[in-house]
C-alpha cells in the first residue's frame, strides 16, 4: 500500500536536540576555526537532511497517489494541509542549508571570538526555522499514522464493489467465492472491517469488496467523511454488484432496497456496470419484475459461480487495454 512504508517523523525539538549534541561531539574534537565551522555543518547537515527526507518519503499527491487513495486520504486527513505542511518542511530545510552556507563563510571571515559568535547566531535562527514548522511536523506525523494501515486495496487491479442492505448476503457471497481467502481490514471511519476477499479467473487476480458503513444505507444518514470515501470507492470499482434479499428478512422491504440501489447507481459513473442479484431462492418471484440481472442462494449454493461468472464479463478486464483513465492497467 502507498503509505505504508512511511518512516516515523520527527518532532521539531527532538531534532533540534539531535542536530546540536552532535554538534557539541564534532567541535571537541577539533580547535578554533576548524571547530566552530565543524559544529555548523554538522548541526546544518542533520536538520537539511532529516526535513528533505521526511518530504521525499512521502508520494507525489499530484502524480504518485491514484484517486482511490487520494480521495480515501482526504476523508482521513486534509490532503490540502498535508501538502501544504510537506511544502514548509521543505522551505525549512532549503532555509538551514542556506545559514549553514551563509554563515561558513562569515566564519571563515572572521577571528575566532567572532566565528564562535556567528557559529551561535546560526544555531539561534535554525532553532527559530525549526519552531516555525513545529505544527506542520507534528500534522505530517498525525497524518502518516493516520494513513500507514490503510486496507491494502489495489487500484490495479480489476475490482467488484459489493453494495446492498446489511444482512442481505453479501459478505456470505464474498466469504463463498474467495473460498475465505479473505481479509478483514480497517478503514477509520467505518464501525466494520471492510471485507476484502480475492478470486482468479484465467490468471488474472479480482478484488472483491464489501464496504460494510458506506454502500449499506441511504446517502442521507452519511456524515461528511463518509461521502468522501463512498466518492473513493466510485474510482477503485470496475463493476458494482448489488445484493437484494426479496424476502424481507433482512429488515429492509424490497422497495426501499430497490431505492438504495438506484442511488448507489447515482454513485458511480455511467460506464461502470451495475449488476443485481437477488439472493435467498425460495422468494424469486416477489423479484422477476423489478428486473434484476440473476438470481441465487448462498446458503443452498445454487447460481453463486454463475453470478461470479456474470461479474466477470461485466467487468471486461484485459490488461492490453487501457483503462477508464486512458492509462494501461
Amino acid at each position: 500500500m502507498i503509505f505504508e512504508g512511511l518512516p516515523t517523523t520527527p518532532r521539531s525539538e527532538e531534532l533540534v536536540d539531535k542536530a546540536f549534541s552532535r554538534a557539541a561531539r564534532a567541535g571537541r574534537a577539533k580547535r578554533g576555526h576548524e571547530a566552530q565551522e565543524s559544529m555548523l555543518r554538522t548541526a546544518g547537515n542533520i536538520l537539511s537532511d532529516n526535513l528533505e527526507n521526511v518530504v521525499v518519503s512521502w508520494p507525489d499527491f499530484g502524480f504518485d497517489v491514484d484517486p482511490f487513495y487520494y480521495e480515501l486520504a482526504d476523508a482521513i486527513v486534509d490532503v490540502d494541509r498535508l501538502r501544504q505542511a510537506l511544502s514548509q518542511v521543505m522551505w525549512a530545510s532549503r532555509q538551514i542549508e542556506d545559514l549553514r552556507d551563509e554563515y561558513t563563510t562569515k566564519i571563515r571571515n572572521s577571528d575566532v571570538d567572532t566565528a564562535r559568535k556567528h557559529r551561535k547566531q546560526a544555531f539561534a535562527r535554525m532553532a527559530d526555522v525549526m519552531d516555525q514548522i513545529e505544527d506542520d511536523l507534528r500534522y505530517i506525523g498525525d497524518s502518516r499514522d493516520d494513513l500507514r494501515d490503510l486496507p491494502d486495496i489495489r487500484p490495479d487491479e480489476p475490482a467488484i464493489v459489493v453494495a446492498g442492505y446489511p444482512n442481505v448476503g453479501k459478505s456470505s457471497f464474498v466469504n463463498h467465492v474467495t473460498r475465505a481467502a479473505n481479509e478483514i481490514a480497517e478503514y477509520p471511519f467505518t464501525t466494520r472491517g471492510v471485507q476484502v476477499g480475492h478470486f482468479e479467473r484465467d490468471h488474472i487476480r479480482y478484488q472483491i469488496v464489501d464496504t460494510p458503513g458506506l454502500l449499506d444505507r441511504p446517502e442521507a444518514e452519511r456524515n461528511d467523511i463518509e461521502r468522501q470515501a463512498v466518492s473513493a470507492v466510485a474510482h477503485l470499482a470496475d463493476v458494482v454488484l448489488f445484493v437484494l434479499d426479496p424476502s424481507g428478512d433482512c429488515g429492509y422491504p424490497l422497495d426501499v432496497q430497490l431505492e438504495l440501489r438506484e442511488e448507489v447507481r447515482a454513485l458511480f459513473d455511467e460506464s461502470i456496470p451495475l449488476l443485481t442479484v437477488a439472493n435467498k431462492h425460495d422468494r424469486f418471484d416477489a423479484v422477476r419484475a423489478e428486473a434484476v440481472d440473476a438470481t441465487m442462494s448462498v446458503t443452498q449454493n445454487e447460481n453463486v459461480e454463475s453470478v461470479l461468472d456474470m461479474v466477470v464479463d461485466a467487468v471486461e478486464y484485459d490488461p492490453d487495454l487501457p483503462t477508464r483513465d486512458g492509462e494501461e492497467r
